[in-house]
C-alpha cells in the first residue's frame, strides 16, 4: 500500500503552537506533547496573574498613602481618610491618592485637612 500524505491543517496548527512557545527552553519549546502542555500552562499562570497583579498595585497605592498620612499626623490613619473622602462623595481612587501622594504631599495634605473639617 502507498503512503498517504497527510494535509496541512496539522502542521498549522504545530506551527502556531511553537510559534508561542519559542522562547521556551529545551523540550519544551521542540516536541509537540511538552508544547501543548507549557502552552496551557503558560495560559493558566498569565490568566491567574493578571488578578494577582491587581490585587499588589492595589496593596502598594494603600502603604504609599497610609506611610504618607501618618507622617503628617500620627493620630490620623488611611481608614480615615478613605471615611471621610466616602462621607464627602469625593471621587478619588487609590491610585490616584497614591500618585499624588509621592508627587506632590502638601496637596494630599491640603485634601486630607479640607476633608476633616
Amino acid at each position: 500500500m502507498t503512503r498517504i500524505r497527510r494535509g496541512y491543517i496539522a502542521r498549522r496548527r504545530r506551527t502556531k503552537m511553537r510559534l508561542f512557545v519559542s522562547s521556551f527552553r529545551g523540550a519544551h519549546s521542540r516536541l509537540t506533547r511538552s508544547i501543548i502542555q507549557q502552552k496551557i500552562r503558560a495560559l493558566v499562570s498569565s490568566h491567574r496573574d493578571r488578578d494577582r497583579q491587581k490585587r499588589n498595585f492595589r496593596r502598594l497605592w494603600v502603604t504609599r498613602i497610609n506611610a504618607v498620612i501618618r507622617g503628617n499626623r500620627v493620630s490620623y490613619s488611611y481608614s480615615d481618610l478613605i471615611n471621610n473622602l466616602y462621607k464627602r462623595q469625593l471621587l478619588l481612587n487609590r491610585k490616584i491618592l497614591a500618585q499624588i501622594a509621592i508627587l506632590n504631599r502638601n496637596c494630599l495634605y491640603t485634601i486630607s485637612n479640607d476633608i476633616r473639617k
